[in-house]
């Protein structure tokens, strides 16, 4: 069988979970659409040229040179954001009559189908094809969903992750190293896939490797930290301080980790002056706990584990703005493998019923959330 009857065999058995997300997305791009034309507002602004696009905007165009002062006199780097989306964003203006912030909106197009179709094949490795589209679908109508469709680095970095595990559990060893120092150069959490690809290697030699591999299997733990572990290394040689230049940088935009202790406090003063608000957040911070729990539960495999839990604990115990928390745990797909697996067991009209509730208010909310505060 040729590569290309393989590839459109592939395609079209991962044809349902592509199509319901399509839709899901262009439901959410639709309804943005319109509410932009009727409050007066230009939609593509909001998509591409607001908050973190606009930095990466910059990236391209001054470099690594741009800074900006914060009214309460803090120093702003650019070099706070990972340089994958904007090489891309680069590359593809630089072939295309597109604005480099138009580029992102491109890029993360092609990127979010991408992660779509990873998280498809990694679910459906592990637990057939059902849960595959309906972990696809659930992703895709996430009350945040609409950040999957800017020009932000979450699409990138959830296509690159999905990819490096689904390899991680093939034994695709140099596949899953190079996808993983790749999703290290587009966000810091990419250390989460580097570790994954360790313990899938760790697992696969407790196995008994297969013959022939010990070699690949230590090139993958050598090259996966490669991407995060580099650019840190190299901020941090441009600040001064090799091992803690990178922390300083995040330090200025109010970003560090102290173990989750601002975010109760936050939640705990939230409870207090805002009840219903304050309490609905902290079943949020339960339910993402639970689902974890599941998952640990239903037995899955120590590399999506493994990842999630690095990506769940880094979002929610770091310092930085709450509100981009949510967006923050976009990548952690994993933790929607055990509601997948139960809608998996329903009706068929019971799953359109809550595709479609879901697929709505993620629309609905998309557009409210980036007609007010939006992601940081």
């Amino acid at each position: 069988m040729t590569v290309r009857r393989r590839a459109g065999g592939a395609l079209r058995y991962a044809a349902p979970a592509l199509l319901g997300y399509a839709v899901i997305r262009l439901l959410g791009l639709g309804v943005l659409f319109l509410w932009a034309a009727v409050d007066g507002r230009d939609a593509w602004t909001l998509l591409a040229g607001r908050w973190d696009s606009l930095w990466y905007v910059r990236v391209v165009e001054h470099g690594y040179d741009f800074t900006l002062t914060a009214p309460d006199g803090r120093v702003l780097s650019n070099t706070a954001f990972f340089p994958l989306l904007p090489w891309l964003e680069e590359a593809v203006s630089a072939v295309s009559p597109l604005s480099p912030g138009h580029a992102g909106l491109l890029i993360s197009a092609v990127a979010s189908i991408a992660a779509a179709w990873g998280i498809f094949r990694l679910v459906d490795l592990v637990y057939g094809r059902r849960a595959g589209v309906l972990a696809v679908v659930l992703w895709g109508a996430l009350p945040v969903g609409i950040v999957q469709s800017m020009a932000y680095s979450e699409s990138l970095f959830t296509a690159l992750a999905a990819w490096s595990l689904y390899a991680v559990l093939r034994g695709y060893w140099l596949t899953a190293g190079l996808l993983a120092a790749l999703a290290g150069l587009t966000r810091p959490v990419g250390l989460a896939v580097a570790a994954a690809v360790w313990i899938g290697v760790y697992a696969a030699f407790r196995r008994g490797p297969e013959p022939g591999s010990r070699l690949r299997m230590a090139a993958a733990v050598l090259v996966a930290p490669l991407g995060a572990a580099g650019y840190v290394l190299w901020v941090g040689v441009r600040e001064g301080s090799p091992l803690f230049g990178y922390l300083d940088v995040q330090g200025a935009w109010g970003n560090g980790f102290d173990g989750g202790l601002a975010f109760a406090r936050f939640v705990g003063e939230l409870i207090v002056t805002t009840p219903p608000a304050g309490l609905a957040l902290a079943a949020g911070v339960a339910g993402v706990l639970w689902l974890y729990v599941l998952g640990v539960r239903q037995g899955q495999p120590a590399p999506l584990l493994v990842y999630c839990g690095i990506v769940t604990a880094l979002a929610l115990c770091s310092s930085g703005y709450f509100g981009s928390k949510p967006r923050l745990l976009m990548p952690a797909f994993p933790l929607l493998i055990p509601p997948a697996l139960a809608l998996a067991r329903a009706k068929a009209p019971v799953v359109w019923a809550v595709a479609g509730v879901l697929a709505a208010g993620s629309a609905v909310y998309g557009a409210f959330w980036l007609h007010g505060s939006g992601p940081p």
